[in-house]
């Protein structure tokens, strides 16, 4: 089973700010749900209640250590670990698709990495993507986007697989 990581971050590493995203980018949105589509994503309780609903078309999955948390449509686990084994031999890939806990601990068992490079600071960010030794991964698809009326910045899309 592949298991990848999607998020859009800014120059400094910043994810989000009082759980929400901070910048609105169609094209990344659309990017993202393109390569989510009708695939598993795996996300802590925080970055699912932000959103509010599981996605469309795609089995939406919830860690969290709230013993009796439960939501119709989803599937939650009480950590990631146990969430990776139950879908181990049962799906091609999964996403990991945040927070920023969850992206920490993910780091160790991700072997591709789609990340949007976006061109921004955030100085008054909350979240922050994990710390990445880009030195172990390899970029294999690299796409350039510009800031326009439907992209409030622009940002590269990069897809990393982890080098052997």
């Amino acid at each position: 089973m592949k298991i990848s990581l999607i998020v859009a971050i800014s120059e400094n590493n910043a994810i989000g700010k009082d759980n929400q995203l901070l910048w609105h980018i169609r094209d990344d949105l659309q990017l993202f749900k393109r390569t989510t589509l009708n695939h598993v994503i795996i996300m802590g309780r925080k970055s699912y209640e932000s959103i509010g609903k599981p996605l469309p078309k795609r089995t939406t999955v919830i860690i969290t250590r709230q013993a009796d948390y439960q939501v119709p449509g989803t599937i939650v686990f009480n950590s990631l670990e146990r969430a990776l084994e139950y879908f181990k031999g049962k799906e091609d890939v999964v996403f990991i698709t945040g927070g920023g806990e969850i992206y920490k601990q993910s780091i160790p068992y991700v072997n591709e990495m789609h990340i949007s490079h976006v061109k921004t600071t955030v100085d008054d960010a909350d979240t922050f993507f994990a710390e990445v030794d880009y030195s172990e991964w390899q970029v294999v698809e690299e796409v350039t986007y510009e800031a326009s009326e439907v992209n409030e910045h622009g940002f590269t899309y990069k897809r990393y697989l982890k080098a052997d």
